[in-house]
């Protein structure tokens, strides 16, 4: 007779991994299966985010900005350098080796707390009482049963339908990682998170970008910060082109011609390759759920409640295969809810703070409601925009593009929003989303005591603003 785990982890992303390696700290008997291979067919856990999303895109983002660093700005800090060069190929061994120590990591916590690790592809089987999966390995199936699962399988890249991936001509954020030299001309599809962060990445290395937004800039960030951003991306080299349709594709040998529409009308653009970064789509299929009655939306997404809870008893989902977000961090903090739950304990999502990150240079990070939301809900606010230009670490390191807006209740001061348009914004934002989850007002921010000099100080200088 086959084991009965506790519990059974459906993929090994961030979402997955992070509810296993919870699950067994609760003392859960685990098991997580994924079938996630390298180039070479290494089993490898850690998901996109980790293998060909998250982890790589900044290690290349790194690598790039400290080469265009030393080719454009070490001389304002008298520092004379002669010869600089780029080697693509030891940058992606780089980014690999980085990729690497995070798997092994991973795996050393599996093994360090007991969890099963289940190479090969999950699914639901045709069972009475839907908690039985079965894992396909080299052609053999074999049985799982647990108490629970936990389905966290994650999403893929949209396609066009008239663009589809060539993995050449035509790629994905898989293909856009592995270049094996920067393209003279890169056409970008999509000006979100994935297009934006690859298309510096590939700028600073030398290539010509072009991306491609049907839409305004940055619609779900503050309109403020976009504004700002987009002037700066533009002054760096990016050409950002919004309102811009694709409406077909023609694809050679040698390059890559779109038909665009704007409000010029119809035209047409050559690219080397061409990135599409239009969003993702939730791993749903192919999992089984139609013969256990699992519900799942129009979309594609399993439906879920507040807790995670699916239309099933005991099946759970998280992460990019349920609604909102698809961000790695709140895939994890879903599996460590919903660990807890299975656990007995009273686990939560805030989802109303969720932050969210797009690591350009500078970065732009925002946490809670933008100023556009909050006229249109009618909501009282008052608002306050503290320059980096003003802060002493920020001109030291000379690094004053960008801002820090603060938008807080008016009646009763409560922060409602925070934005940061800067360098290490993502790291700044972290005393926003701790101060938001306690309830703060700007006043409770203004009065606490920050190092000199600190960029984290424009935070606090904010919210003095604010008082006046």
């Amino acid at each position: 007779m086959e084991k009965l785990f506790d519990v059974a982890v459906l993929g090994g992303g961030p979402g997955g991994y992070v509810a296993a390696i919870r699950c067994a700290e609760l003392g859960l008997d685990t098991a997580c299966i994924d079938d996630w291979r390298d180039a070479e067919g290494q089993y490898r856990l850690g998901g996109t985010c980790l293998n060909v999303g998250c982890i790589p895109s900044k290690a290349l983002l790194e690598s790039s900005e400290h080469y265009e660093h030393a080719r454009l700005r070490l001389a304002e800090h008298g520092i004379a350098v002669q010869g600089v060069s780029l080697d693509l190929a030891a940058m992606m061994a780089r980014k690999e080796k980085a990729v690497r120590a995070l798997n092994n990591g991973i795996a050393s916590l599996f093994k360090k707390n007991k969890v099963t690790w289940l190479q090969g592809r999950g699914r639901f089987a045709p069972a009475e009482d839907h908690l039985t999966l079965e894992v396909e390995k080299d052609g053999r199936i074999e049985p799982v049963r647990a108490k629970h699962i936990i389905v966290a399988t994650g999403s893929r890249p949209a396609e066009l339908p008239f663009l589809p991936f060539d993995g050449e001509r035509v790629v994905d954020n898989v293909g856009a990682l592995s270049f094996d030299a920067p393209p003279e001309r890169l056409g970008i599809v999509g000006a979100g998170v994935i297009g934006l962060e690859l298309g510096s990445v590939w700028r600073r290395l030398g290539a010509q970008v072009t991306v491609l937004e049907g839409h305004s800039f940055l619609h779900h960030a503050d309109e403020q910060v976009a504004r700002e951003a987009l002037r700066q991306l533009k002054a760096q080299g990016l050409d950002i082109r919004t309102g811009t349709a694709v409406l077909g594709a023609k694809v050679g040998k040698k390059q890559v011609t779109l038909r665009l529409k704007d409000d010029g009308g119809e035209q047409e653009a050559a690219f080397d390759r061409v990135l599409v970064a239009i969003g993702r789509r939730p791993n749903s299929q192919g999992l089984g759920v139609e013969q256990i009655g699992l519900k799942v939306d129009d979309r594609g997404f399993i439906e879920v409640d507040e807790l995670c809870r699916t239309s099933l008893p005991n099946v759970w989902a998280i992460g990019d295969v349920v609604r909102g977000p698809m961000l790695a961090h709140k895939a994890s903090d879903e599996g460590i809810m919903v660990a807890e739950r299975i656990a007995g304990q009273a686990g939560r999502v805030n989802y109303a703070l969720i932050p969210s990150v797009i690591y350009t240079q500078p970065e732009i990070a925002w946490v809670g409601e933008t100023e556009q939301a909050l006229k249109a809900a009618g909501s009282e606010y008052r608002k306050a925009v503290y320059p980096f230009s003003a802060n002493g670490r920020a001109q030291a390191a000379g690094d004053t593009a960008g801002f820090v807006k603060l938008l807080a209740d008016a009646r009763t001061d409560r922060l409602l929003g925070v934005h940061i348009l800067g360098a290490k914004a993502s790291e700044l934002l972290a005393e926003a989303v701790v101060a938001m989850e306690f309830a703060a007002s700007s006043e409770d921010l203004a009065r606490i005591m920050h190092a000199h000099p600190t960029l984290s100080e424009a935070l606090r200088d904010a919210a003095l603003a604010m008082q006046a």
